[in-house]
């Protein structure tokens, strides 16, 4: 199969989207992935039921968030609190690369399935866990999600909400797939670690971890006493790195990160050579002392453009700049779709369009295996290939160790 990680096997045993989203990745890039699930399925499989109900869409059929993070995997769906469930699963990690958890560490130590009670069986093994708090602070098994660890605790929803605001919501998973990408570098970085030594190694990332590092500039400054005050349109130090709404009611971002450089290009663009000349806005210190009044006169001058007039001006005059853009928009953008942002995975009835992972490999390029299994799809294939026969198989269907 293609990509850098073909030869590679993984194993996913995890739940909802931080541990299954890194496995996810590790497939799109040519892993081997097998999903352990209950019997009953990841739960992320029946969250979006409601949802999908509100939506008019059949979640049976369809069920686009398990999609991205599931396709190309296998599913075996086993009861790891029965022994003869436990013992096949350990079968199949003696065997694997990789192995990806998110499940809390109380959960794997009460299975038996912690690092320590697997090491010695696979040496080899890059056993990746994936907690809310850390794998051995004395809240290593508090529950987090990306929406407790990431957004909440590591102050991502703090430093972006105005003092007397109410704190924004956060869009789905966000700080998981964060999460997936450090975690996935990770393993592949202990992947070459183990070509190199022999040996397999643990490897951790935390969600709570991993948004203090997204945070890194404000948190930085933060440990060096300094205090964070939430931006707002009206307080940015660089009115020329700040939004402004064009006349058709669209919004647009400047860019302009070296203000001094750029300050002649927009008056120009702008065809407001006045301001260029106005000693309240000399240089980006004055600027920054009177950006409330400086960001007054650019909203006057954006309105009386649409987005699209601003961009070709712009895009003329060299000013820098983005469109603030609906998933709508986004989603039928050609410099998305050029760049790789989308990708067609194939299915039982045809390619389905999703959304692509964020790496391209030019020496050995990925691209996606399959949809995301049903339930247990996989189950008695794996168990053949471990060498069961059929008449342990249905006797492991009667003793309900699989379904």
């Amino acid at each position: 199969m293609a990509g850098p990680l073909e030869g590679i096997s993984a194993i996913d045993l995890g739940f909802w989207v931080a541990g299954p989203s890194v496995a996810g990745l590790l497939a799109d890039w040519g892993a081997d992935v097998i999903k352990i699930e209950p019997p009953t399925g990841d739960p992320l499989r029946g969250v979006f039921a409601a949802a999908a109900a509100s939506k008019k869409w059949d979640p049976s059929v369809m069920n686009p968030p398990f999609e991205l993070d599931n396709r190309g995997k296998r599913s075996i769906a086993l009861d790891l609190t029965t022994e003869d469930g436990r013992r096949i699963a350990l079968s199949l990690i003696e065997k694997t690369d990789v192995l990806v958890t998110n499940l809390r560490p109380m959960a794997r130590e009460r299975l038996a399935l912690t690092y320590d009670d697997v090491k010695e069986a696979n040496p080899r093994l890059i056993y990746c866990e994936v907690t809310g708090y850390g794998p051995d602070g004395e809240e290593r098994n508090r529950a987090g999600y990306d929406i407790g660890a990431f957004w909440s605790r590591a102050g991502v929803a703090a430093t972006i909400t105005p003092k007397g605001q109410p704190l924004p919501m956060q869009p789905g998973a966000i700080g998981d797939h964060v999460v997936a990408q450090a975690a996935a570098g990770a393993v592949c970085a202990a992947l070459v670690a183990r070509d190199r030594t022999g040996q397999g190694q643990r490897v951790a990332v935390s969600i709570l971890r991993t948004g203090i590092y997204t945070l890194g500039w404000d948190t930085s400054i933060a440990l060096r006493g300094i205090r964070i005050r939430p931006a707002t349109r009206s307080n940015i130090p660089n009115p020329l790195v700040n939004c402004y709404q064009t006349a058709d009611d669209a919004w647009l971002w400047l860019i302009l990160v070296e203000a001094d450089r750029h300050w002649p290009g927009l008056c120009r663009a702008l065809e407001r050579e006045d301001l260029r000349d106005d000693p309240r806005f000399a240089d980006i210190v004055i600027r920054r002392t009177n950006a409330a009044e400086l960001i007054v006169e650019l909203d006057k001058v954006f309105r009386t453009r649409t987005r699209a007039e601003w961009g070709e001006i712009f895009d003329r005059e060299n000013v820098w700049w983005a469109p603030v853009q609906t998933l709508n928009e986004v989603i039928e953008d050609p410099v998305a779709h050029a760049a790789g942002a989308f990708i067609d995975v194939p299915t039982p009835d045809g390619p389905v369009k999703m959304v692509a992972s964020p790496a391209d490999f030019y020496g050995t390029p990925w691209q996606p295996r399959g949809p995301a299994p049903e339930v247990g799809q996989h189950t008695e294939e794996m168990l053949l290939e471990l060498g069961y026969d059929w008449d342990q198989i249905s006797d492991f269907k009667e003793r309900s160790v699989i379904p």
